[in-house]
């Protein structure tokens, strides 16, 4: 008889991913897909939520190995490098790390197609150029529906620029975990700090997979809007999406524009500007996204985003903060920067936190948030070495109350203590 792996919090049953996602903890990497050994899983792109897995049939016989590799159910953080322990006084705030550097892409052009300097996508371009790599797995846009992402595979130096820059809609990237793991060569897998959790905890069941990932790159996330978000702001600047070639949510130079190339060739004629754009899109993420503490891919070799403790200039190429999380991630940016790749000097700590205020305290939030979600019964993720409490504690008296005074009222108003229905 097969064996029976069910996770009950709060006193509800979790028997399967998709009701994890049906209570609104699934993050939407992927990694279940990659799990299941009947291939009985799906992924579906659920309106104004995310992408979402669901059950193909009845065929189910709950194994648990879903659950298992599920960053949506929580994660844990395990210190195990005490001969070089990093910048410590950091790790409370943003998990472990072993430098802070800032600069960019050396090619011109990547630095200035890329979001914030280029610096992620001339990494992975080392690493297919000096063979460490014979794949990059990240995301890119879906040809059909050019306003939906889907997971892409990069083999060369055109296919990577192709592909360069954010892209402000759902992405499962996990989904390619099987991929990487039948690959002939190691690959390099690119993905939000949730993907990042989800690949490692696939790697901790399937040892093979691990042997098969030379690297991973983490990106700065504050969280993911929707589909709606897009197609209301397609709708919004009178676009309709059956006519959209490519979206360009930043780039050419730095932070970037939100950009639409039509399918007659045509640019659309209203350019907004990061801050439009993004101020738009932000308010269509998920329930789901305001509870994750990780917002700087802590489980990543390396990670990299937007050094916003600066003021972009209107001709800024831009430059990334690149952050070294583990030892493979800190020799392999090191021999990049000797191969000329990126240029990169050595930052003080405090460049982090001025950079990235937004992601500390949306971080030193999530304590108060479980805390209310809790005193209603709901299930919540369980998260192991973030230091929640510490950095609650750390917040304004007036903060404290709105994280959990303000997850109270919104799970009463949108009735999150009733299970999605799908």
């Amino acid at each position: 008889m097969p064996r029976f792996k069910n996770v009950s919090i709060n006193g509800i049953i979790l028997n399967d991913v998709h009701a994890v996602a049906n209570w609104r903890l699934c993050v939407g990497c992927g990694a279940c897909v990659f799990a299941c050994e009947r291939q009985n899983i799906a992924l579906q792109d659920v309106p104004g939520i995310g992408i979402r897995p669901t059950l193909r049939g009845e065929d189910c016989r709950a194994c648990g190995k879903c659950l298992e590799v599920c960053p949506g159910l929580g994660t844990t953080h395990n210190f195990y490098d005490t001969e070089r322990p990093g910048l410590m006084l950091l790790r409370d705030g943003w998990g472990p790390i072993h430098e802070i550097w800032e600069g960019y892409a050396a090619d011109p052009g990547i630095r200035m197609l890329g979001s914030s300097g280029g610096a992620a996508t001339a990494i992975a371009l080392y690493c297919l150029e000096k063979g460490l790599a014979g794949e990059v797995f990240h995301v890119g846009k879906n040809e059909e529906e050019p306003w939906r992402n889907r997971t892409v595979s990069s083999r060369s130096h055109q296919d990577l620029v192709s592909r360069t820059g954010s892209r402000y809609s759902p992405a499962s990237p996990c989904d390619c975990l099987a991929e990487i793991e039948s690959a002939s060569t190691p690959c390099v897998f690119i993905g939000k700090p949730c993907d990042i959790q989800g690949l490692r905890k696939a790697e901790a069941v399937k040892p093979l997979l691990r042997e098969k990932t030379a690297l991973a790159l983490g990106i700065f996330c504050a969280g993911t809007p929707a589909t709606s978000g897009l197609i209301q702001l397609l709708s919004i600047l009178h676009v309709p999406k059956e006519e959209v070639q490519d979206v360009r949510f930043r780039g050419d130079g730095w932070p970037g524009s939100f950009s639409i190339l039509l399918k007659n060739g045509a640019m659309c004629l209203r350019t907004l500007s990061y801050e439009e754009s993004w101020g738009f899109l932000q308010k269509y993420r998920p329930f789901r996204c305001y509870l994750c503490p990780d917002g700087t891919s802590e489980f990543a070799d390396i990670s990299c985003g937007d050094a916003w403790y600066r003021k972009p200039a209107g001709d800024d190429p831009g430059q990334s903060l690149v952050l070294v999380r583990t030892e493979r991630g800190r020799d392999l940016l090191k021999k990049a920067g000797e191969a000329g790749y990126v240029r990169l000097q050595r930052v003080d700590p405090f460049v982090l936190e001025l950079s990235q205020k937004n992601l500390l305290t949306k971080r030193s939030a999530v304590w108060g948030r479980l805390a209310a979600m809790k005193a209603f019964g709901l299930p919540v993720p369980r998260y192991e070495g973030f230091h929640l409490l510490e950095n609650w504690l750390k917040l304004p008296l007036e903060e404290k109350a709105r994280s959990i005074f303000g997850t109270a009222k919104r799970v009463v108003k949108r009735k999150y203590y009733k299970p999605i229905l799908r």
